[in-house]
């Protein structure tokens, strides 16, 4: 479907003022899709996609203000909960349930080609991200008990399962959740942080690339299917955690943590997210966005005291740009767009 085949609906939301930040406007896009995102790649002002529900894919060229969706055909009942794009004509998504399956388009998401078909019962991806344009991993859910994990060195073409012996071994119930693919962070040249949750909730820590495994505990929230860490974010020693209980969305109990210190010690905010949060994004050192069903809040002192930003139902996911100042959030059939400028 091209941009000219559906309305796109703007209205301000509202103005925003805060400490460091220039004065800038919040528009929300009613994509008129019936698609619920979850994915979401900001690959510079310009060049964003999405990817969710029901099959559907997106890529915008004008920083998220008109879209191109795609359902990928045969794939209309299935959810891409993971996206990775690298540029206005490449990307790559995988989706959530089985058979799991990743997927590239060369051309702008016209077309997608399955390269990685997985039909065990068991498979549910819950996030990728690389760190390069060639290397990159994807997680899920474990199978036998360790947790799911395939990697790429051609920027998604081909993918290769992570020997058995390199797969983090996972209590029983412990999982993870593909609520904003942001449980998966990949950084410098070989750093990459996995989250966790149900029995346990941790983060799981890898300085090459997934060979070798460290584990972080946390106090997050933990014990049922519906609780545990559903977000990282990483600046050097800094660490945020968010997530609660999806069920529970406004439990306010052991939900949002911060480390100074790579994890080694976690410190509860003084006053913490407004309830359980699908996602958390570092948009400078001490601006910090996070996101849920119920609303967005927003921390200006690097997660150690949190403040209502927007109360916005149904966004899953907010990220800024790889290369820019753009910030989307996306969710339920709907985009938002923040522009910003630190003075």
């Amino acid at each position: 479907m091209s941009a000219s085949k559906f309305k796109i609906i703007f209205f301000l939301l509202f103005i925003v003022s805060l400490k460091g930040f220039s004065q800038e406007t919040w528009i929300n896009i009613d994509l008129l899709t019936n698609t619920n995102i979850r994915g979401l790649s900001v690959v510079n002002d310009k060049t964003v996609w999405v990817s969710g529900s029901n099959g559907w894919t997106g890529l915008s060229t004008d920083g998220g203000h008109h879209w191109s969706m795609t359902q990928v055909p045969g794939f209309e009942k299935l959810d891409f909960r993971s996206i990775y794009a690298f540029d206005a004509k490449h990307a790559v998504i995988a989706n959530a349930g089985n058979p799991g399956s990743i997927l590239t388009t060369e051309d702008g998401g016209k077309h997608w080609t399955i390269v990685l078909s997985l039909t065990d019962t068991n498979v549910f991806f819950d996030g990728i991200d690389f760190w390069n344009r060639k290397e990159g991993i994807i997680y899920g859910d474990p199978i036998n008990g360790k947790l799911l994990l395939y990697k790429t060195a051609d920027g998604g073409l081909h993918w290769n399962a992570v020997p058995d012996s390199c797969r983090p071994i996972l209590s029983e119930n412990e999982n993870s959740f593909a609520a904003s693919g942001t449980g998966i962070r990949c950084y410098g040249k070989q750093s990459l942080i996995i989250c966790t949750g149900g029995s346990v909730t941790r983060l799981l820590t890898s300085e090459n690339a997934g060979s070798s495994w460290d584990t972080i505990h946390t106090p997050m929230i933990h014990g049922s299917s519906s609780t545990g860490i559903f977000s990282v974010t990483q600046y050097k020693n800094q660490r945020i955690v968010v997530g609660g209980d999806f069920l529970r969305d406004s439990l306010k109990q052991n939900h949002v943590f911060y480390s100074e210190d790579a994890g080694k010690n976690w410190v509860a905010p003084n006053y913490p997210t407004r309830g359980y949060r699908e996602c958390v994004e570092m948009i400078t050192s001490q601006f910090v966005l996070a996101t849920g069903p119920s609303g967005a809040d927003i921390s200006t002192d690097g997660g150690k005291t949190w403040e209502k930003f927007n109360d916005e139902k149904s966004f899953h996911v907010i990220r800024k740009s790889r290369k820019g100042n753009l910030i989307i959030a996306a969710g339920k059939g709907k985009i938002g767009i923040l522009h910003f400028k630190i003075k």
